[in-house]
């Protein structure tokens, strides 16, 4: 059984179109003229059984009305969906026993009740006995290290804090399927790889199908086999993370404060992007040349400052979109 089939799945929303001036402005009122944005259009795909799938693509690109669609929010206007072999149109109160969601950005939690307080009003939500919630909670507290914070209100705590309590609660009433988007945003490296190590052992020891979308090249470099890509409603890459690794992911970004000024060329594998005297960014092919080759380049005793990171996913998307179009 897959967990979730897409097939030839399309959505159109109508938007009043704004008038200009006083004029337009009455008009708009009592005659308002619409456009037609497709939002999504004739897409399909499948996420296998215990999966982590990358769903990604740029603002606007369709992937929020997609999960919307996927869990009930939004209706299509053409197309079918299975989630865990339910339609999320007509079986939208049992499929949310089915699946949990985690935005990044939003939250879900009481902010004046504890990580504590808030899992038990999570496991009266989906019925679940006490004893079997209380049995749930000491689990997960072990899994995702809450013991400091268990009992301190949401409001209190860090970012990283209220986000692992989040993923926790999210798993109370053990879904089949978890929606993430963009479960690390906003928080620093250590913080950004305990979330990545946690969810893979969820998905390794619950065999939760993790839905992902992200911004951050780390989270689906480090966490999925897969990526689906979309553009302007529609599906523009679905391939192997090893593939996109092999052909979009091959290239690093070294950004330089230095001591003195520098003067570098172009040369096989490192490609100057800005030289603006103490200030220097550069790219590396790192399947020509290595990130340690760029530095002795510069000369390690001359550099003040550095950060090393990848092409922007934005960046990375558009390449995929241009030679798509070819």
């Amino acid at each position: 059984m897959k967990a979730i089939e897409v097939k030839n799945l399309s959505k159109t929303f109508k938007v009043k179109l704004k008038e200009k001036g006083f004029k337009g402005s009455i008009k708009s009122i009592f005659k308002p003229n619409y456009k037609t944005i497709k939002a999504v259009k004739n897409i399909s795909f499948e996420v296998e059984k215990g999966e982590i799938l990358a769903f990604i693509g740029p603002n606007g690109a369709g992937k929020s009305t997609t999960i919307k669609m996927l869990t009930g929010i939004l209706y299509p206007n053409s197309g079918k969906i299975k989630v865990m072999e339910l339609d999320p149109q007509k079986d939208r109160k049992k499929l949310s026993y089915e699946i949990g969601t985690v935005f990044g950005q939003k939250e879900q939690l009481w902010t004046h009740l504890t990580p504590y307080d808030n899992f038990k009003f999570f496991g009266a939500i989906y019925d679940i006995p006490e004893s079997r919630v209380e049995k749930k909670i000491k689990e997960l507290n072990e899994m995702f290290e809450l013991d400091e914070f268990i009992n301190t209100p949401v409001r209190n705590l860090s970012l990283g804090q209220r986000i692992r309590c989040e993923i926790v609660a999210s798993l109370i009433h053990e879904p089949k399927i978890l929606f993430l988007d963009e479960p690390t945003i906003g928080l620093d490296p250590v913080v950004k790889e305990n979330i990545r190590s946690l969810i893979k052992r969820m998905n390794k020891e619950y065999k939760t199908t993790i839905f992902l979308t992200s911004h951050d090249v780390g989270d689906i470099e480090k966490l999925c086999k897969r990526v689906i890509i979309i553009n302007n409603g529609t599906i523009v890459l679905d391939d192997s993370m090893e593939n996109l690794k092999y052909h979009y992911l091959n290239k690093k970004i070294v950004d330089a404060k230095m001591k003195e000024k520098v003067n570098l060329e172009d040369e096989k594998g490192i490609t100057i992007l800005k030289d603006k005297g103490y200030n220097i960014k550069i790219e590396v092919d790192i399947q020509k040349r290595s990130v340690a080759d760029a530095i002795k380049l510069l000369n390690p005793d001359n550099i003040v400052d550095i950060n090393i990171s990848n092409v922007p996913l934005e960046d990375i998307i558009s390449s995929i979109y241009k030679n798509g179009e070819k």
